[in-house]
């Protein structure tokens, strides 16, 4: 894999800094943005499962934002700091940090949602892939579970043992963020932060794939939310949520789809 360049961090309107990971060369297409999921990292999502090693070998500058509260970016402890609108809004101003007048942008679970804030608002997304995400994201029903959930990883990523944690998708997040050495305060701080999953799919106006696990519980029915995108493909790989980034068809779905001009 070409060797990652020097790092970079980017103040958000507030002053919270996010770490930035670049690795490549500009080249004939723009670069191409990742944005990870909730608990997850840049490493984690895009480095350990081949991801940035098949967009490299396709000949594409990467470039991963490590969401506030995650990997290497700064971690505040108050809800008021957090959520996917903010998130969105930091990933723009890497953007106009870099110089980029366009980019391919490619969101996995929260990360997915974050992509497309920002594909609703800015018009230098040339092609988006939504990864991890369906039917949830836009039906009423999806938004409800959605509060639901992330309450029950709040609980699960405050409390004292992972002994007590019960709810089983919580106990998942909490043992990748144990993994991790992730700090636990500032992740509930972002799951008890008030989520808008409501967005103008309508307006976005690039090419999108829809990409989907089979057996991803959390991106049910995917052909739902890329209805509500212009114009948007599905694509659907062997894996549940946490397995299917790690499958070669994803990244191969990927750097397929944001490699077309």
């Amino acid at each position: 894999m070409t060797a990652l360049l020097a790092a970079l961090r980017v103040p958000g309107a507030d002053g919270v800094e996010v770490a930035v990971h670049r690795w490549g060369d500009p080249g004939g297409l723009p670069p191409v943005y990742l944005q990870h999921g909730f608990v997850a990292d840049t490493r984690l999502n895009w480095v350990g499962t081949g991801t940035v090693a098949v967009l490299l070998s396709a000949g594409r500058e990467v470039v991963g934002v490590d969401a506030r509260g995650h990997g290497r970016s700064d971690k505040p402890h108050d809800p008021a700091a957090y959520g996917e609108q903010r998130m969105a809004d930091d990933l723009r101003r890497v953007a106009d940090a870099l110089g980029h007048d366009s980019f391919d942008l490619a969101g996995y679970s929260m990360g997915a949602t974050v992509a497309m804030l920002v594909a609703v608002a800015d018009r230098r997304v040339r092609r988006l892939v939504v990864g991890g995400a369906g039917a949830a994201f836009v039906e009423p029903a999806g938004a409800r579970h959605h509060a639901v959930l992330m309450g029950e990883l709040a609980a699960g990523l405050e409390a004292a043992d992972v002994a007590d944690v019960r709810h089983p998708t919580a106990l998942a997040f909490r043992r990748t963020a144990d993994a991790l050495g992730a700090d636990r305060r500032a992740l509930a701080a972002h799951a008890r932060a008030v989520h808008t999953r409501s967005a103008d799919l309508a307006a976005v106006t690039a090419p999108t794939l829809v990409l989907a696990g089979d057996a991803d519980p959390l991106a049910a029915r995917p052909e739902t939310l890329a209805a509500a995108i212009p114009g948007a493909r599905v694509a659907v790989v062997p894996g549940d949520h946490t397995t299917a980034l790690r499958a070669p068809a994803f990244a191969a779905a990927l750097a397929g789809f944001l490699g077309e001009p």
